[in-house]
């Protein structure tokens, strides 16, 4: 590589995006240097201004640049549902179905004693005050399908079992348009196990 501090320094700094390698930072770092200088610029005044205004909503704890995100302050969002997600890009993703119109909650990520996260790090403590909300009545729980995200859901209906709200689990099955030869056990079994 170019013998260059800069140059190294941004490789480094996009090497912490997920799933970027050595190989795809250096791509990146020279593309933008040597074909797009003013992107360059811009991406990084973006991530300036991000970090800078970007925070967690008081409420739910997803991204917003107030104090309570748009959703939390929609009147029309369902006050009796909340969903539980582990980031604000699993949000993201059930928002972009159109089909949820009740409030979030998003974990600071999932359990992982080995990693030393436990309860208070993803916020369990707050998620129980939440709960609190007597127009609450239903909690679904959407974390991933993980060994994590299946601790940290168990852990999370263990909680909440006292609070007389319906616990509730995404579901789980066989993803539309695919060929059951080609989906793997663990799917097609809890896809049977689950089935309405």
């Amino acid at each position: 590589m170019a013998d260059t501090h800069a140059l190294n320094v941004l490789v480094q700094a996009l090497r912490a995006l997920p799933g970027v390698g050595q190989k795809s930072a250096q791509r990146m770092a020279f593309h933008l240097l040597q074909h797009d200088r003013a992107a360059a610029s811009t991406l990084a005044q973006a991530l300036q201004n991000a970090v800078a205004s970007v925070r967690h909503c008081r409420h739910c704890h997803t991204f917003t640049e107030h104090e309570v995100c748009d959703t939390c302050a929609d009147p029309q969002r369902e006050r009796a549902q909340l969903c539980v997600v582990e980031t604000a890009a699993d949000q993201s993703a059930i928002e972009r179905t159109g089909t949820y119109r009740g409030l979030y909650f998003v974990l600071l990520g999932r359990l992982n004693p080995i990693d030393g996260v436990g309860p208070r790090d993803i916020g369990l403590d707050l998620l129980r005050e939440r709960c609190g909300d007597p127009a609450l009545q239903e909690v679904i729980l959407a974390t991933n399908f993980t060994a994590e995200g299946e601790a940290t859901a168990h852990a999370i209906s263990q909680i909440l079992k006292a609070r007389g709200v319906r616990i509730t689990r995404l579901a789980r099955g066989v993803p539309v348009g695919s060929e059951l030869e080609y989906v793997d056990l663990g799917t097609i079994a809890h896809a049977l196990t689950d089935r309405r």
